[in-house]
């Protein structure tokens, strides 16, 4: 038997809190602070594309088939080791991400590639709460135990663990995580010991935020549906919330610039011969009008009005 789709399925939402709405399976949103920087397109290996920065000491990297599935390095030579990584897997938001890429893009445009500079390349502050004051100023809650630092959303759905010990240099030292744990339902975000400070804190700003992002129902988990807020998108939804336009909203653009077009202009030789046998009806009507009624057309209007001016 032949079972329909269910097109509720397909209806777009606005779903809050963010850091559980998961990910729509684009990169577009974290992609577009640096959409003007080199796109790398890779047919071979894990990594599809690569974006990096006009002289390659950045490097983010979108892994569509894994579950790392963005992979970010900064460094102070193309060709030189990374200084840090950030990673994020298959259920963070990309909203999320673009918390991280802005901050990124913001701090190439200021930096001197000839220098070596840049904020991106800074030393993480000696004080941790530096990178995750944005979550504490929202009333995030903290634990303190030794070595390790909790910090947990008011709603106990999210939160950050910091090793204050931090290992090495390249051991994992922040990592940023949003709901229940499981493969797909638990976002994660890691940065590694030598990320600065006000990288993490960027993104840690788009976690604390409230504001909702748009998906098409069937991409929540089911898990997930009981703990998020879930309003549809339509005349009813609040028009002060800002967003990209989805797939959905080009589609239905398309169609409409279509109809409009079919509306202007005849699209086959019988529209033609129907239009032009209308013009010569009313042209040979006219015609007919003024021979009737001469004089109607060269008697002088009865008043004439000053001509109006535009405010």
């Amino acid at each position: 038997m032949c079972t329909l789709p269910d097109l509720s399925r397909q209806e777009e939402v606005l779903v809050s809190p963010m850091y559980l709405a998961g990910s729509n399976g684009t990169g577009d949103a974290g992609f577009a602070p640096v959409a003007h920087w080199p796109h790398h397109h890779l047919d071979d290996g894990p990594c599809q594309l690569l974006v990096t920065s006009p002289d390659q000491r950045i490097r983010i990297g979108w892994f569509g088939d894994d579950f790392e599935l963005w992979r970010i390095t900064a460094a102070e030579e193309a060709v030189a080791a990374p200084r840090w990584t950030a990673t994020f897997n298959h259920v963070t938001p990309a909203e999320i991400v673009a918390g991280l890429t802005t901050a990124l893009a913001q701090d190439y445009a200021e930096s001197d590639p000839y220098e070596s500079n840049g904020r991106f390349l800074a030393k993480p502050s000696v004080y941790w709460t530096d990178a995750v004051q944005p979550l504490l100023d929202a009333g995030w809650h903290r634990k303190v135990t030794y070595g390790v630092v909790e910090i947990t959303a008011p709603d106990g759905l999210a939160g950050v663990e910091i090793d204050t010990l931090r290992g090495g240099r390249d051991a994992e030292a922040v990592m940023l995580w949003a709901g229940p744990r499981g493969w797909g339902t638990r976002a994660e975000a890691v940065f590694t010991a030598r990320t600065p400070s006000h990288l993490i804190a960027a993104t840690a700003t788009v976690m604390a935020s409230s504001a909702p992002v748009v998906r098409e129902r069937h991409m929540i988990h089911r898990e997930m549906e009981p703990l998020v807020t879930l309003t549809p998108v339509g005349p009813a939804a609040d028009p002060q919330v800002s967003r990209s336009p989805t797939p959905l909203d080009v589609r239905r653009t398309a169609v409409t610039e279509a109809i409009r077009r079919a509306a202007r202009a005849p699209r086959t030789a019988a529209d033609l011969r129907v239009m032009a046998a209308r013009s010569r009806t009313t042209s040979s009507a006219q015609k007919r009008s003024s021979a009737l009624a001469p004089a109607a057309a060269t008697r002088p209007p009865a008043a004439s009005s000053a001509p109006r001016h535009s405010r």
